[in-house]
């Protein structure tokens, strides 16, 4: 390889999971199929990063992809939460925080279940040709107000987070796939979202010590194969570069003091916490400088590679330095190869590459177990129907319009509608409608924090009509899906008396789950069999 195609194996870019030009959901950040062939193809790029399509179709589209390249190609994702979180089809598991509330009762319970996550993972990635898990998350969400980490980390505590995390990473390495703890030094303690802005860690290095650093010292020992940097300042460490471009704190810290050989990964360079920092061209340099082996999602590639390029002629950065980064890479991708898997991972079952395991169900039985697990009731359970009043089904969700977890099938809109609730959707932004009905309601919360929200729960302004809506006589039930914070706030304003249901998850399995709790279906076997099949759960 010359020069350039040595940077290009350093480089991973985003591309749309679908087939086709006319199914891509982001063009600003995924190349049509003759740019993205002839990226892969001219510059050799190393991988990338898919999101959209389902299980099957991401199957298809792995194929196609690692044939228009000449090495073999890194495709990873973003499943924190198990493949179905991002392809609908295969398994979708609760958030990683329902470990951590299972941990609380059972810790031996809560780490076979992270086990059993990284396992299943790893089997329904591999078996539609994602080979990087860009999980676990090993950030301590200790801010109730992170709008980006939240419910996505294993918890709250360092040690449950560390335990979690080995757990996870054990379970998915017991297949040939990579995996990835990030958002290094820890992105847990931050009100700021990384993708909107450049968040601040303001602790000394005896707090860092304490609190951020273990999970990551845990999952290097736990032998995971790549680290992900968070888009952060952390002055204590360095006080002029963000941590994804600091050689203090990703080659010093990461490589020198922690020992950590494995491949360094960027988070997305087109996320705000580095675009408002500096230029496409000076993020690409100072990212190699720093440290880092791979380059997620760089604006540009061939902007980044020429960048790249153009700092070794000038002897910025040294020949030697791509070449450290070509050899992990090279090394990661020979631990991908059949012919490199060790033998009793090559030939179990599991690896084969099959679709039939994609929401097995032993699978879906222990997402299910993980949900039921992690959950919370109170009040007067069931939910009493009255027949002869006029009840509404009162859903409020962050938008209405990017709602994949909702539709006419969906349990929370159908199982109450069989007992006479009317559904009503709103969004955060719409409340003030929701004390004009009076009719008994059931409300039920679809809100938790994610990237790009640049909130983590409640508005001041839903705060408000809540409030009302607490203190009339309408309200019957709650229902509280995704965020503990969210469900937090909403018991120390309740009624002991008012039946209410938390849930970690947000997916249709969730809602099954929560129905079934909120109108003790399970005491009708015939009535919850009839309905939760009727839906296909």
């Amino acid at each position: 390889m010359n020069l350039r195609a040595k940077i290009g194996q350093m480089i991973i870019v985003r591309a749309s999971g679908y087939l086709f030009d006319h199914q891509r959901r982001y063009p600003a950040w995924e190349a049509d199929n003759q740019t993205l062939e002839r990226w892969l193809t001219e510059l050799n790029l190393g991988g990338v990063i898919l999101l959209g399509g389902s299980a099957i179709e991401v199957k298809t589209r792995s194929q196609q992809l690692q044939s228009w390249a000449k090495i073999p190609l890194f495709i990873a994702a973003d499943i924190e939460e198990g493949v179905g979180q991002r392809f609908p089809g295969a398994t979708w598991f609760a958030p990683p925080m329902a470990l951590s509330a299972i941990a609380a009762k059972d810790l031996n319970l809560s780490l076979q279940y992270a086990k059993a996550m990284g396992k299943i993972t790893a089997q329904e990635a591999i078996a539609i040709g994602i080979n990087w898990l860009l999980a676990p998350v090993v950030d301590v969400n200790n801010n109730p107000d992170n709008p980006v980490i939240n419910i996505r980390a294993f918890g709250q505590d360092a040690q449950i987070v560390s335990h979690l995390t080995r757990a996870f990473i054990e379970g998915a390495k017991s297949h040939p796939i990579l995996t990835t703890a990030k958002h290094f030094p820890g992105h847990g303690d931050t009100a700021t979202d990384s993708h909107l802005d450049l968040p601040n860690i303001p602790h000394d290095n005896s707090r860092l010590n304490r609190v951020e650093l273990p999970p990551f010292v845990n999952a290097i020992a736990s032998g995971v194969d790549s680290v992900m940097s968070a888009h952060l300042t952390i002055p204590a460490w360095d006080k002029d570069y963000p941590a994804t471009l600091s050689k203090k704190i990703m080659t010093g810290k990461l490589r020198a003091e922690l020992g950590f050989d494995g491949l360094i990964i960027t988070d997305a360079l087109i996320m705000g916490g580095v675009t408002k920092y500096a230029t496409a061209e000076e993020i690409a340099v100072l990212a190699v400088t720093a440290g880092a082996d791979i380059l997620l999602m760089p604006e540009d590639p061939e902007i980044a590679i020429e960048s790249i390029y153009q700092a070794v002629r000038s002897q910025i950065i040294t020949e030697e330095r791509i070449e450290q980064s070509l050899e992990r890479i090279e090394q990661a991708k020979l631990g991908l190869v059949d012919e490199f898997v060790e033998e009793d991972k090559r030939n179990s079952l599991e690896f084969q590459s099959s679709t039939e395991l994609l929401s097995a169900p032993q699978h879906r039985q222990i997402a299910q177990d993980i949900l039921r697990d992690s959950g919370q009731t109170g009040g007067n359970l069931p939910l009493t129907v009255d027949d002869a009043q006029a009840q509404r089904n009162l859903i409020v969700v962050d938008d209405v319009l990017n709602c994949s977890f909702l539709d006419l099938a969906a349990p929370a809109i159908a199982i109450p509608q069989k007992f006479g609730y009317q559904r009503q959707i709103l969004d955060q932004n719409s409340l003030e409608q929701i004390n004009h009905d009076q009719r008994k309601t059931l409300l039920q919360v679809f809100i938790r924090g994610n990237p790009f929200r640049g909130t983590a729960g409640l508005t001041q302004n839903a705060i408000a009509q809540y409030k009302l809506l607490l203190t009339s006589e309408n309200l019957a039930g709650l229902i509280i899906y995704g965020s503990p914070y969210v469900k937090d706030w909403f018991i120390s304003q309740l009624a002991i008396e008012l039946p209410w249901v938390f849930v970690y998850g947000q997916m249709n399995s969730a809602q099954a789950v929560a129905m079934q709790s909120l109108f003790n279906l399970e005491s009708n076997t015939e009535s919850a069999t009839k309905i939760t099949n009727n839906f296909g759960f």
